[in-house]
């Protein structure tokens, strides 16, 4: 019992310490405190990405609904790179949905979150080719 109760602590204690926190505040997207993007909210279904150097915009972020607003089980997201002239659509949407609503903010930290996890980008904000 000992054994499995320090294994937890363990396992709980390592995922923390590799958690990186993910906030936007202010127009930027920061991580662990630090700006690596700059962020804008175009409505509640169409998000922007900037880099902090050079103003550039590196990803356009859509939901679309696919004009059935009732229905939700054919929407998905669209991720253009723009620097890299890529567009990716998904239907896996659970890796911007976080939790109940469309609190678009919280959408967006997950999205990043996922984007960083996937090594899509780097710590810096960039995006890794």
């Amino acid at each position: 019992m000992n054994k499995l109760f320090l294994s937890i602590v363990f396992l709980l204690i390592g995922s923390y310490i590799n958690a990186q926190e993910v906030e936007i505040k202010n127009d930027k997207v920061l991580l662990d405190g630090n700006p690596i993007l700059k962020y804008e909210k175009i409505n509640i279904l169409q998000h922007s990405f900037y880099s902090l150097e050079s103003d550039d915009e590196i990803l356009l972020f859509k939901w679309h609904d696919n004009e059935t607003s009732e229905y939700s089980d054919d929407d998905y997201i669209i991720l253009n790179f723009l620097l890299e002239k890529t567009k990716v659509e998904t239907t896996s949407v659970e890796h911007v949905i976080a939790g109940i609503g469309m609190n678009s903010k919280k959408n967006m930290q997950k999205l990043v979150k996922w984007l960083l996890k996937e090594k899509v980008l780097d710590a810096k904000g960039k995006h890794k080719s």
